[in-house]
């Protein structure tokens, strides 16, 4: 068959991956698949009890009334479903303070959860008894994680050219160029409809978006003339992009692996996500002089804190600090 094998169990991916990466492209997609299945299996063996865990009459239904997204409903319902379980033999009325703070920790401690999802397993917590039992709010003083003051990771825009001049595909690349241009979360993508383009006025349209907020965003023109012809040649239906069958959605795990290809094909080796095309696009606008209360419109950040952390990450800033070492260097010659 022309080609050469390895055996399994002497197979170690990374030294493979290192010593032919700069000779071929490498698609170990199945590869991954593979151990993604393992890793799935494993954590359905370690949560077998939710599927037979109940939820308290209306936690779930309240989620629904109140238009909690579908991400959020999941996650809820599956950490409060821990906690019951976690406290089988007890009445969820008669669980203390301390005994919620003692469960919290044994999760920080025991299981290595994120500080994000220790949060998200505080407010499911915080739901059922604030919203379902309408009591007072007696849970707000459980410790919270310190969160993390990170910083947006960025691309250049030499980058980004060099990422979507690699998608040889119309769709890949128009996928890429308007989360970039319009800076939109990979599912406010998902979401968007033919009607969502406003061509006459330059603007996209997002409904329902994080916190069920609606809002326009920018329409490049230089990406309408890209979409007329996507349009001409795929002719979707209902959404702006679809998968295989045609009227249902694009998948998201698609998105991710068109940029990761596009990006293995620019020759950049840094870890590429969606989400950097957004800060990417966040960061180019401050760097050419566009008002933060603007980009906080267009990302539709609630607050203008959340905006504020671009100014961080902006050269444009930067490039206005000499550094002293060069006046060392300058006096030394």
């Amino acid at each position: 068959m022309n080609c050469w094998y390895l055996v399994k169990n002497n197979f170690e991916l990374n030294p493979f991956f290192e010593i032919l990466k700069n000779h071929a492209y490498i698609d170990y997609s199945a590869l991954r698949k593979s151990f993604e299945i393992v890793n799935q299996e494993s954590i359905e063996n370690d949560y077998s009890f939710r599927s037979q865990t109940k939820l308290p009459k209306g936690y779930r239904e309240i989620l629904k009334q109140k238009r909690y997204s579908e991400n959020t409903i999941r996650s809820y319902t599956a950490y409060f479903k821990d906690f019951v379980h976690y406290f089988r033999d007890s009445e969820l009325n008669e669980i203390t303070q301390e005994q919620i703070n003692y469960y919290i920790l044994e999760l920080v401690q025991n299981h290595q959860i994120s500080a994000s999802q220790q949060n998200q397993r505080i407010n499911a917590i915080k739901f059922y008894y604030e919203k379902v039992q309408r009591g007072d709010r007696r849970l707000y003083s459980i410790e919270r994680p310190r969160k993390s003051k990170r910083l947006p990771k960025v691309l250049s825009k030499e980058e980004i050219q060099q990422i979507i001049m690699q998608c040889n595909n119309l769709k890949h690349k128009c996928i890429l160029s308007l989360i970039y241009s319009a800076g939109l979360r990979r599912s406010e993508l998902l979401s968007i409809k033919l009607t969502d383009i406003h061509s006459d006025r330059g603007m996209i349209r997002i409904e329902a978006a994080k916190g069920q907020k609606d809002r326009y965003s920018l329409l490049s023109v230089s990406l309408l003339k890209l979409l007329r012809i996507y349009y001409k040649q795929y002719r979707p239906k209902y959404w702006l992009f679809e998968g295989p069958v045609r009227g249902e959605a694009y998948s998201s795990s698609s998105i991710s692996k068109i940029l990761t290809e596009a990006t293995y094909k620019a020759g950049i080796r840094k870890r590429v996500t969606p989400h950097m095309l957004r800060h990417s696009f966040a960061t180019h606008l401050l760097e050419q002089g566009t008002d933060l209360r603007y980009i906080q419109e267009l990302l539709g950040h609630g607050s203008s804190k959340t905006t504020e952390i671009y100014t961080h990450v902006s050269k444009r800033y930067m490039e206005k600090i000499k550094n002293p070492l060069d006046d060392i260097f300058a006096n030394s010659t």
